[in-house]
C-alpha cells in the first residue's frame, strides 16, 4: 500500500543528503525543491489559517479573537511566518489566524471544524496533524489505528472541499526527532506510516505538501536534535524557526 510513497520519500531523502554541507538557508530550499513542493500565490484579502495540535497551539491565547495578534498567534511557526509576510506584503491586507489546539487528533479537529475553520473562510488552510494518532496510542490514551488517521483526514479534506472548493491546502508532515525525551526507537517503523499517510492525503488534493521530518534530519548535520527539538516532538525556538522557513518556501507573492 505504502509502496509508492515508500520509493519517494527514500528518494527524496537521498537526495537530501547530498547538500549536508551547505548552510540551513539553502539546505531549506533545496529540500524544497527536491520533494517537489507546489507554491502558492497569496491575495489581497487572504485569510490564512494554521490548524493541528500543539506544535501548532504552543503559547497561543485561546480566549484571543482577532487575527494577526501576537497573543493570537502564540510562540511558534505560525507568529514567525505571519511576522515575516505582514512585514514583506503590507499591501496585501493579509489575515493570519491559528487555531491549533494541544493533544488534537484529527477526529478532535473534527469536532471544531465549522467554528474554527469553515466560519472562517479561510484562503489558505495550512494542516499539521498526526503525532498524536500515534503518540497517544503508545501510553494506551488512544485506540486509532492508520486507517483511522487515514479516512478522518480524507473526510476533514473532503468536508472543507465541498464548503470552500477554492481553498489552497498545505499539507505539513508529522515528525519526531529520535533520542530527546519522548521519542525513541518504539516509535518506529510504524510512526513512518503516519508520515506516508500525510503525504498520500496531500497528494491526493493536489495540496502543498512540506516534509518536515526530511528537513529535520538534514538540520541534525547542523546542530543535534536537542537543539531543534524540546522532547522530540515540539520544537524549541530554533526548530520553530525552521518550521517557518521551509513553510514560506511554498509562498510566491
Amino acid at each position: 500500500m505504502f509502496s509508492k510513497f515508500s520509493r519517494r520519500n527514500f528518494i527524496t531523502s537521498s537526495a537530501i543528503a547530498a547538500v549536508g554541507s551547505l548552510a540551513l538557508p539553502e539546505i531549506v530550499s533545496a529540500a524544497a525543491t527536491v520533494a517537489g513542493v507546489k507554491k502558492i500565490g497569496l491575495n489581497k484579502d487572504d485569510v490564512i489559517l494554521f490548524q493541528g495540535d500543539s506544535i501548532t497551539d504552543w503559547g497561543r491565547n485561546h480566549n484571543e479573537v482577532p487575527p494577526n495578534t501576537s497573543s493570537a498567534l502564540g510562540n511558534a511557526y505560525p507568529f514567525a511566518i505571519a511576522t515575516t509576510l505582514l512585514t514583506q506584503y503590507p499591501g496585501k491586507s493579509l489575515k493570519f489566524y491559528n487555531k491549533g489546539v494541544s493533544g488534537n487528533k484529527v477526529y478532535q479537529l473534527a469536532e471544531r471544524w465549522d467554528a474554527e475553520c469553515l466560519a472562517l473562510k479561510p484562503n489558505v488552510l495550512s494542516i499539521l496533524v498526526g503525532v498524536n494518532d500515534f503518540w497517544h496510542k503508545l501510553n494506551g490514551a488512544y485506540a486509532g489505528t492508520i486507517d483511522t488517521y487515514r479516512n478522518d483526514y480524507k473526510a476533514l479534506i473532503d468536508r472543507t472541499k465541498q464548503a470552500l472548493p477554492d481553498v489552497k491546502l498545505i499539507i505539513g508532515e508529522p515528525f519526531a526527532l529520535t533520542g530527546v525525551k519522548y521519542v525513541n526507537q518504539n516509535w518506529y517503523p510504524k510512526f513512518n506510516e503516519f508520515r506516508l499517510v500525510a503525504r498520500e492525503v496531500a497528494d491526493t488534493y493536489h495540496a502543498t505538501f512540506i516534509p518536515y521530518q526530511s528537513i529535520f534530519d538534514d538540520a541534525l548535520k547542523l546542530a543535534p536534535a536537542a537543539y531543534w527539538s524540546l522532547d522530540g516532538v515540539h520544537p524549541t525556538v530554533a526548530g520553530s524557526g525552521l518550521m517557518a522557513r521551509v513553510w514560506l518556501e511554498t509562498v510566491k507573492g
